[in-house]
């Protein structure tokens, strides 16, 4: 795993705001036609928006960026053009590889979250570690925001049922009816004006 960056920092203090961008990676964000999500498009430039906002407000919230390893021959590899974070990160933000859908799996994430604290997540895949990455964290105790249209996932394909297919807008609104039920807060884009202010 690569370690905590950077890791002179100690843990942030209780009551604190984080930014999640979970697997924000090259081969999830390029075109659909070189492998990316059927939303690439608006997703990237979503959080893009959201990432700026965090970076410019009067108190910013902790950023995290988590990379997902895949294993050999996938698409996010360990160190090839596919793994790559899509946005490039600053000095005081943090990277986290991992190796399982849970981000809080197998990593130090925990450390840098205190169980109080608002996380606010967007990434990839609704279906996989956004939904379990929130899970977990609902479990720990954190407030958890899920923006819409800042998530995302490809379409699915049930084999069980024939090979029907669900289409990657309906997958995401399952995935974002269920964590609401579950305990999570659904934000719309419109909200993320408001997102990293006092509330």
């Amino acid at each position: 795993m690569t370690p905590l960056h950077p890791s002179h920092q100690s843990p942030p203090s209780l009551t604190c705001r984080v930014l999640l961008l979970l697997d924000v990676q090259v081969c999830m964000v390029s075109s659909p036609k070189e492998g990316g999500v059927p939303s690439s498009e608006t997703v990237y430039r979503n959080i893009e928006h959201i990432l700026d906002r965090a970076r410019s407000a009067k108190q910013p919230p902790r950023i995290i960026h988590i990379r997902n390893s895949g294993e050999s021959g996938d698409p996010d590899t360990p160190n090839s053009p596919g793994w790559q974070l899509v946005f490039p990160t600053l000095e005081h933000e943090f990277v986290m590889d991992k190796l399982k859908n849970n981000a809080f799996a197998g990593t130090r994430l925990a450390e840098l979250i205190p169980r109080d604290a608002e996380l606010i997540v967007v990434g990839m895949q609704s279906d996989y570690c956004v939904r379990a990455t929130c899970s977990a964290a609902l479990g720990r105790g954190n407030t958890v925001i899920l923006i819409k249209e800042a998530h995302a996932t490809y379409d699915r394909i049930e084999v069980w049922n024939g090979g029907m297919v669900t289409i990657a807008r309906d997958v995401e609104s399952e995935i974002e009816a269920e964590l609401e039920e579950a305990g999570v807060n659904l934000l719309c884009m419109s909200d993320v004006p408001h997102l990293f202010s006092d509330r």
